[in-house]
């Protein structure tokens, strides 16, 4: 296999290039369009999502609960719109931490960085866990434990780790065929089962506005102080499912045009996720049967598939449910492995030193990707023996993203008259309308975890913050605050320009001479 050697620089005319905020080219770019796109709809995952959740709501919502999935997907798309307005102003691996870093403060940066690192370790192990849990025993036809769950996660886990760690292209390729075959697997089943039951006569049109094994009195309360109403808990399943578009903007030098087709991939998979989930959402709901009953089963999706569609038809379309759910338990663990790249090429990351490096042979942040392994194994080992990990997982990977959202929705906010020129998208006129729709939908998505049902998650949550302020706290005793400060932004164009008009390319904070603003960073 021939040695990877990094591109020297990137795209000055396109808005790719990473020696503007400070740092070398170190990765290849090779990302097109559809493959951003892809890597933005495979973390979305409407099948993973979807299969983990819809039991969950059935019992906490009943039926009825499919419905806040639109009001979800409006809130999430005002979110990716202010994402993608970020994106195209900072195109720089790391996403919420690189804005929040160089935007609002350093110290909060490293915050969102380090929460961002919590919640994907996590939510890859949570999606992987619904292929062994939820999926695979109605496949194969076996019975569910919490330790076959344990060991087929675990080597589920560990083939993505390989594919991501050896090869970018071709962890890209295996994503943009999943996707594919998601988007058509997805419609096909849609379709199969909307035509089916209504040549069957099995659709029930009732079991959309049915509650199920839930009471309808009170069902539209919003709860109390510690407790979300019945309507509330079933926004659970959007705000689960409709997470993980910004994960595009974290493979930004390594997308072509990542100022442009960043932001595009980002909102364009919330739609598409949004519409063709809901349409599914819709079919499995009219042909759920006793909705009672179904609420019983582990694996409800995987029982009204097979029981419409029959086995064969129902197995081949479950087999690329599996393969949807692995495309995004892959692209989850590439997108904490650039994370931790970035981070540990600032230097603020434990293990900094051997995490920051990209193989020169592979073209991967290789370290990054086997810690990634092994943080993911170990949480997994964790919930081994608990019989309600699956909840566990996706509540506490439902909580964090929300965080996320908010703490960079709100310095948009206060720092949006601010912001570096964009290179390729802006919410112009819409700006205040996207803000206003994206900040109800956050702080009420928010009030939802005030249910005494989310105190473990919120432990989980508490634990990690604990662990990461230990480490922020030994930052900032041997660095200091101005320790943290982020290499500088420059004009690339104002350096050219002064270079060749003789007064050299040290005007400014860029690049003086043959030194880097990165390499002036580290000393």
């Amino acid at each position: 296999m021939s040695h990877y050697s990094p591109p020297a620089g990137g795209d000055r005319e396109t808005g790719g290039n990473v020696e503007e905020f400070g740092y070398k080219q170190a990765m290849q770019r090779g990302t097109g369009r559809f493959a951003s796109f892809a890597v933005a709809f495979a973390f979305v995952s409407i099948a993973t999502g979807i299969f983990t959740t819809y039991g969950a709501v059935l019992n906490s919502s009943g039926p009825a609960g499919i419905w806040t999935w639109p009001i979800v997907i409006i809130g999430q798309l005002a979110v990716a719109f202010i994402f993608g307005s970020l994106a195209a102003r900072i195109p720089v691996t790391g996403y919420s931490y690189q804005w929040m870093s160089r935007l609002a403060n350093p110290v909060l940066g490293w915050i969102i960085g380090w929460i961002s690192f919590t919640f994907l370790a996590i939510v890859v192990v949570a999606v992987d866990y619904t292929i062994a849990s939820t999926v695979m025993p109605v496949l194969l036809g076996y019975e569910g434990t919490s330790l076959n769950a344990w060991v087929i996660t675990g080597v589920v886990i560990l083939c993505q780790a390989v594919l991501v760690a050896f090869s970018t292209k071709w962890t890209e390729r295996v994503n943009n065929f999943a996707v594919t075959a998601e988007l058509i697997g997805m419609i096909a089943l849609v379709l199969l089962l909307l035509g089916v039951g209504f040549v069957a006569k099995e659709l029930n049109v009732a079991n959309l506005f049915s509650t199920g094994a839930v009471p309808s009195e009170g069902y539209l309360s919003f709860g109390t102080l510690t407790a979300a109403g019945p309507w509330m808990l079933g926004f659970l399943l959007g705000a689960f499912t409709i997470v993980g578009f910004e994960s595009a903007a974290n493979l930004a030098e390594e997308t072509k045009d990542p100022a442009r087709v960043v932001p595009r991939a980002m909102w364009q998979a919330v739609l598409a996720s949004g519409v063709l989930g809901f349409l599914f959402l819709v079919a499995v709901t009219l042909l759920a049967g006793d909705p009672v009953e179904l609420a019983k089963s582990g694996t409800p999706v995987a029982d009204v598939i097979s029981r419409v569609l029959g086995p064969v038809v129902g197995t081949g379309l479950l087999v690329l449910v599996v393969i949807a759910i692995f495309a995004c338990g892959m692209v989850i663990l590439m997108t904490g492995v650039r994370l931790v790249w970035a981070m540990s090429r600032d230097r603020r990351f434990p293990g900094w030193q051997a995490l920051s490096q990209v193989s020169p042979r592979f073209g991967t942040p290789l370290k990054a990707t086997v810690f990634m392994l092994v943080v993911g194994e170990l949480i997994l080992a964790i919930f081994s023996t608990r019989t309600d990990a699956l909840f566990g997982l996706f509540a506490a990977a439902t909580l964090l993203p929300a965080i996320i959202y908010t703490g960079t929705v709100v310095m948009y906010v206060v720092k949006r008259k601010t912001l570096p020129p964009s290179k390729g998208f802006d919410l112009g006129r819409w700006e205040i309308p996207v803000i206003v729709v994206a900040l109800v939908w956050l702080v009420f998505e928010l009030l939802l975890f005030r249910d005494a049902s989310f105190v473990e998650p919120w432990i989980y949550v508490l634990i990690m913050l604990a662990l990461g302020a230990a480490y922020l706290a030994y930052l900032l005793a041997t660095k200091g605050v101005k320790g943290l400060a982020m290499p500088d932004m420059h004009s690339i164009d104002a350096a050219l320009t002064a270079d060749t008009t003789g007064t050299g390319a040290g005007t400014g904070p860029g690049i003086t001479g043959d030194e880097s603003a990165e390499g002036r960073h580290r000393r």
